[in-house]
């Protein structure tokens, strides 16, 4: 099945709903994802869409200009990739219903993660939203209108009168929203097929989703980002999928921001036996089924979740991943193209990056990120609350009353100074670094979520040795 493996269509995901890397950063980047065998781009807006009208409410800050969303869109065509665009339309849609004009649309009042299926104002809101995104984009041929993790649906009151009636339940009033929207890009878009994520999907049977009409109008895209994906369950799935009328699925793996909400640094290992267990799937699929698979890079878990690994720390697991999926497995000499592509000559599969290497646009950030995730929590923990002279002379009772023995400012005070003008370099290094990928509210929540807890501390120990010291002259 090697030939219908390197037919695939493999689509690289860019979660914009956190740190969405600044549009030129993106124009560097592109080739080198062609390079490395992408073929097309997932690219999930959320409010980083320059949303027009009553939508404008949802841009953020740092959205991109419809100038900046043309040029990426004309540099993706230009490197012959597919752009996909994905626009939530029912689950995750915090970044709309968390406004005040939009909250009425809630499925349930106090919660901005559902939109309320029996309104009609929110099926009309789905469709500008779309009808935005249509109109900056040119000859697509899929269109992602999300659908996954829809929490909470049927909870809402009007739902919970609707769930009274005969025969009414929660699976087919996801089926009839997913319908609505699906009819409605179908009807001003005949030519674009959607595609839904397939989690709200899979539990439903058989024949609720053939007398569903679903099948007909959308491709479902199945996503598990484990190591240990139950193939046969796959497989099953596929088949149970086929019977009910889907022409074709998608699979979805993960790159990167699928191992933990706060993850810093990526597993590459993790990432590439995903891949691998995917292949697996493929191979014991009909080759007539599968339209592709798309590698998701989330940036963060939900709207208001911290941010995960930053691309361009995740580009080597991205470049491993798309080699593998290319290439129909990893073996040395695959290793070895992923190495000249990225300019790392010794890549780490199973640790975390050896820092210092690397010649691909970003890869300073990620030398930078791996040198704080991994040494500047620990050197100020070794400071503060290993170090004899800290724990037994200058402790927070100390500090707090500005007593100091002369001897230990002689034995303490070089050892905070030198760490903490070591550490204010490598950020200011890092800050440079990241203002050539990244706009400033994004540099500013990663330092303040990874780097001032611990560089604050280290910064007041020094302070209160300056304080204790004058307090004894």
């Amino acid at each position: 099945s090697n030939r219908g493996r390197s037919m695939w269509r493999r689509l690289v995901h860019l979660d914009l709903k956190g740190a969405a890397p600044r549009a030129q950063y993106l124009e560097q980047v592109l080739p080198l994802l062609r390079a490395l065998g992408a073929t097309g781009l997932l690219l999930e807006y959320e409010d980083t869409f320059p949303y027009t009208g009553p939508l404008e409410v949802l841009q953020a800050p740092h959205a991109y200009s419809p100038e900046e969303l043309q040029a990426l869109l004309s540099w993706a065509r230009a490197q012959g990739l597919d752009v996909v665009p994905l626009v939530q339309s029912f689950g995750h849609m915090e970044f709309v219903l968390k406004h005040r004009q939009f909250a009425h649309l809630r499925e349930v009042k106090e919660l901005p993660n559902a939109l309320n299926p029996h309104k009609e104002e929110s099926l009309a809101l789905v469709k500008a939203m779309i009808d935005q995104v249509m109109a900056l984009h040119q000859d697509l041929q899929w269109f992602h209108i999300g659908c996954d993790e829809v929490y909470y649906l049927g909870e809402g009151e009007e739902s919970k009168q609707w769930l009274q009636q005969q025969n009414n339940t929660p699976q087919k009033l996801c089926l009839s929203h997913i319908k609505a929207v699906a009819t409605c890009l179908a009807w001003s878009y005949p030519m674009v097929t959607p595609i839904v994520w397939d989690d709200m999907l899979r539990g439903i049977s058989e024949e609720t989703l053939a007398e569903s009409g679903v099948p007909q109008l959308v491709q479902p895209m199945i996503w598990d980002y484990a190591t240990d994906i139950n193939v046969e369950g796959k497989v099953q799935l596929i088949e149970k999928y086929r019977r009910c009328g889907f022409s074709k699925v998608w699979f979805a793996s993960a790159f990167k921001g699928a191992t933990g909400a706060n993850q810093s640094l990526t597993l590459i290992g993790h990432h590439l036996r995903n891949q691998l267990e995917w292949l697996q799937v493929a191979q014991r699929s009909p080759a007539d089924v599968l339209e592709g698979i798309a590698l998701t890079g989330w940036q963060r878990y939900d709207h208001f979740a911290v941010l995960c690994e930053l691309l361009p720390v995740a580009i080597p697991s991205l470049a491993v991943c798309l080699q593998a999926l290319k290439n129909g497995g990893f073996s040395e000499k695959v290793k070895e193209n992923v190495e000249n592509l990225l300019g790392m000559p010794n890549l780490e599969i199973e640790t975390f990056m050896s820092p210092g290497l690397g010649t691909f646009p970003g890869s300073s950030v990620l030398t930078l990120v791996t040198q704080i995730s991994f040494h500047l929590k620990s050197s100020v923990d070794e400071l503060l609350e290993r170090n004899r002279y800290s724990t037994g002379w200058f402790s927070p009772y100390h500090r707090k009353r500005k007593i100091i023995h002369p001897i230990i400012v002689h034995h303490f005070q070089p050892d905070a100074v030198r760490l903490f003008s070591k550490w204010s370099a490598v950020v200011q290094d890092l800050q440079a670094a990241m203002e050539q990928v990244f706009p400033r509210c994004a540099i500013e929540e990663w330092m303040e979520e990874n780097v001032h807890p611990h560089l604050q501390k280290l910064q007041e120990v020094v302070e209160d040795l300056d304080e204790a010291i004058r307090a004894q002259n």
